[in-house]
Formats: structure tokens, sequence, C-alpha cells
């Protein structure tokens, strides 16, 4: 579970007190329950009315405490109870307003049983540098540096893809430990090594005609996406545990 200054219980990260974050640490925050959660997913959100950040006078986002407490609510209800947006929206609606409502519950499929009603897929997001920047709060100087290593790379057209705050966020953060830019090129081919495997895995899927089958290899690809990042956050606990009794 999230937590935040508004009351939500959980596993100890923390929003500050009446602050606004932006969009990466509010990436930062949610990961720890949702290692699957993307920029775009959160744009998606918002452009379904799920959340309403604020904004600067320049445009960018600026999230409450309470924002991100919604969010991890969106997000859960999604991954535990197979909820579409329209029914989440209009549950937490009701329970701002104060009304005693129960959480609807579609359940996990069964034999016999209809299955769940497909969750939306946000749209890929592309964001200029100026973006980039301001979202990740860091200075012009360090992603430079940053791209110079390869662990940022700009997309053809000289914007980004939306997921490269995540990035951004986690390198500056790991800088505040004395972890420097090129000690995570190690990390950079691990995470490209990764992602080949799992493109040979959804290759064929890929390639189908049907264009349900190619819509599961994209489900499937996020799926196993999921649970790399999982798996390398247990080894790299394991290693530690060996290191460090």
């Amino acid at each position: 579970m999230l937590h935040t200054p508004s009351g939500g219980a959980g596993s100890g990260t923390t929003a500050t007190d009446g602050a606004l974050m932006s969009i990466g640490t509010v990436l930062n925050v949610l990961r720890e329950e949702f290692p699957e959660v993307t920029i775009s997913k959160i744009r998606f959100l918002e452009s379904e009315g799920l959340i309403e950040p604020q904004r600067t006078p320049s445009g960018y986002r600026k999230f409450s405490a309470a924002d991100v407490e919604r969010l991890g609510h969106v997000l859960r209800m999604q991954r535990d109870h197979y909820l579409p947006l329209k029914v989440i929206r209009e549950h937490l609606d009701a329970v701002e307003r104060g009304e005693d409502v129960r959480l609807p519950t579609l359940g996990r499929q069964r034999d016999g049983e209809a299955g769940p009603e497909p969750v939306e897929k946000p749209a890929s997001a592309r964001i200029a540098r100026a973006q980039l920047l301001a979202d990740a709060g860091i200075g012009d100087q360090e992603l430079v540096e940053w791209e110079s290593y390869g662990l940022i790379t700009p997309l053809s057209d000289g914007v980004y893809d939306a997921e490269t705050v995540t990035v951004a966020s986690l390198i500056a953060e790991l800088g505040r430990f004395g972890i420097e830019p090129r000690h995570l090129r190690v990390m950079k081919a691990a995470a490209d090594r990764e992602a080949g495997l799992v493109e040979q895995v959804v290759a064929p899927l890929m390639r189908h005609r049907n264009p349900q089958t190619r819509t599961h290899a994209q489900a499937r690809a996020q799926e196993l996406a999921g649970l790399t990042v999982k798996l390398h956050a247990a080894l790299v606990q394991t290693a530690l545990g060996v290191r460090l009794p």
C-alpha cells in the first residue's frame, strides 16, 4: 500500500506533507507497489478523468499527496478486481462525496463466466526536452552527461519517450547515494539484453495477422517485463543478503 500524509497505510514510501510532486517523483512513489506503472499510464488515467493534477503556468503537472493516493486506489482496483475505469471513477467519486458504497467486484474469470472488460491501453506519449527536464527535476548539463553514457537516448525527431522521465528520475535518485552515471552502464546493458529476451518470446505473436493475437502479444510483453523487473530486484536483494549478512 502507498503511504502518504493523507492517511494511506503501507510500505513506507512517503510523499512530503503539503508538497506538490512532479510526475517523476510520483512514479518513484507508485513503483514500490506497482513496478509496471508508466508515464503513459498516468497521463492516460488523467485523460480519463481519474485524477486532476494541478498545472504550473508553463503547463507542467504537479501532483498532491491526495492525487498519488487516488492513483494507488485506481491501480489497485484494476490489478486486484479487474474493474473498468468507468466503474472505478464512479466508485471513487461516490466515496469522495461521502456515500456509503461497496467496491464492485468482477472477480477473476471462472469457467463458463464472461471475462473482464479489457483494460484500456494508453497511447504512446512523447515529450519535449524542456518537459523532460521539468518533470524529472534535473538540469540540462545532467541530461547531456547521461546521454553521453547511453543511459538516455532521444528519438529520431529529438523528442523523448515519456517513460524517459522514469529513467531520469531514478538516475538522479541513485546519484544522491554517490552512484555515478558511468556505474550504471552495466545496468543499461543488462536491460537491453532483457528487452531482447522478451522480444524473442513475443516476436512470433507480433508477426501474426490476427489483430487480437498482436494485442495479446503486447499484453504478454508487458507481463514479461514486469516479471523481469521483479526477478532483477529479487536477485539484487539475494546477492546483498549473501554479501551483507
